[in-house]
């Protein structure tokens, strides 16, 4: 059409430097309005590429006022150079969902619990909701929780600090970790209520934090010998008692003699005895004499 100028081919008209110019700046503006799908699935890291960090997640009990040794143990974490969140047991939930998504997102932690009283009840609870959604967990440490708990199979290592007889922990169905159930019923000066601010336990459940942290010891995925369980001892089985035979009693014969006193025994059962003819006559005499 006379007039009007065919764009391409003006470009390719131009003096060479120019038109690579041109056609460089077209380029970049494809890549621009690329389909944004096609631009996040090129430039989404991949997830092992995401750095995992060691996060310690610490439970309080009731009304946040009765677990203060939590907030004290997550600042010694943290001079460390661990993260450390402290939280009340209500949000069990959410913490669980918070990892969840760390996890899916790459974080491989290590991830830690830590809780006290209700917190320590919160902290089983969250091991068998992770567990459930195939999340490992490194290190769980309830302080004087108020039942007992079975470990699942995602724990590495249970830390189990109580001052109840009927609070220890058990192996749970797969469980194949590092479980320690301590006792400190003996100590007089510690109750439900100072457990998790005695400086002696904290030391020890720092301990355990650290190494875990650092991967030194109670590595998900790494069995490690399990707590031996008591066995129970099989119950003797004891034979029945077999029953004892009534004896047989011989019936008597029927043509046996009964039995009699001495003086009267049978006239039949004695044998016939020969006379002879003078011991008759003198037997004669002897009754004509009476």
């Amino acid at each position: 059409m006379p007039g009007v100028r065919n764009p391409v081919a003006h470009v390719f008209s131009l003096p060479s430097a120019i038109a690579g110019r041109f056609a460089g700046a077209i380029a970049l503006l494809g890549l621009i309005l690329l389909p944004a799908g096609a631009y996040s699935a090129a430039t989404t890291p991949n997830q092992r590429d995401i750095p995992s960090h060691p996060h310690v997640y610490l439970m309080r009990g009731l009304l946040n006022i009765f677990s203060l040794g939590m907030d004290q143990l997550a600042m010694q974490i943290e001079r460390h150079g661990i993260a450390a969140s402290v939280y009340n047991h209500t949000y069990e939930d959410a913490v669980v969902n918070e990892i969840a998504q760390k996890y899916r997102a790459g974080d491989r932690g290590p991830f830690i619990l830590v809780g006290h009283s209700l917190g320590a009840d919160a902290v089983m609870a969250m091991a068998q909701q992770l567990n459930a959604r195939g999340v490992p967990v490194a290190l769980v440490v309830p302080f004087d929780g108020t039942a007992s708990y079975a470990a699942p199979e995602n724990v590495a290592c249970v830390l189990n600090i109580t001052q109840r007889l009927y609070a220890y922990i058990t192996p749970g169905p797969g469980f194949h970790g590092k479980l320690s159930n301590v006792n400190v019923s003996s100590d007089t000066s510690i109750d439900h209520f100072t457990i998790d601010k005695s400086p002696r336990l904290q030391a020890v459940a720092l301990n355990s934090v650290l190494q875990a942290a650092h991967l030194e010891t109670c590595q998900p995925g790494i069995s490690a010998p399990a707590v031996a369980r008591p066995k129970t001892a099989p119950t003797p089985k004891i034979a029945a008692p077999k029953a004892t035979p009534a004896p047989r009693v011989a019936s008597p014969a029927k043509n046996a003699i009964p039995a009699l006193r001495p003086g009267y025994e049978s006239k039949a059962a004695a044998p016939d005895r020969a006379v002879s003819p003078a011991g008759r006559a003198k037997a004669i005499v002897s009754s004509l004499a009476l």
